[in-house]
């Protein structure tokens, strides 16, 4: 798809749930970036769903629900859990924010 003069382009402010106007768009981004740190690790290593559910000590369904981005049943805390549970450090870094912005949380993966 090419852009034409009147096509209107909008800046993201990095969060794509806040940009939609979600309502925890700062827990959604979180979670949909553990779920991809996860997804990485997984990929990686070549992890089957049966090994996924032994070494999280979660059933298939769920190990299902975690590898397609269906977050809604994990909470922040129970990924990062996960993260540990597949030899991973989590660092959590509380910090002053700029003047210029509004206080939010970042996950960022290595």
């Amino acid at each position: 798809m090419k852009l034409g003069a009147e096509d209107e382009v909008t800046v993201s402010s990095g969060n794509v749930f806040a940009d939609l106007g979600l309502p925890d768009a700062e827990e959604l981004d979180a979670k949909v970036r553990l779920g991809v740190a996860i997804n990485n690790i997984v990929e990686r290593d070549g992890l089957t769903q049966a090994a996924i559910a032994t070494m999280l000590g979660i059933n298939q369904p769920k190990v299902s629900a975690l590898v397609n981005y269906k977050l809604e049943g994990f909470s922040v805390e129970r990924l990062m859990r996960f993260l540990l549970k597949l030899g991973h450090d989590v660092e959590i870094v509380v910090k002053a924010k700029p003047k210029s912005r509004a206080p939010r949380i970042a996950v960022k993966a290595a």
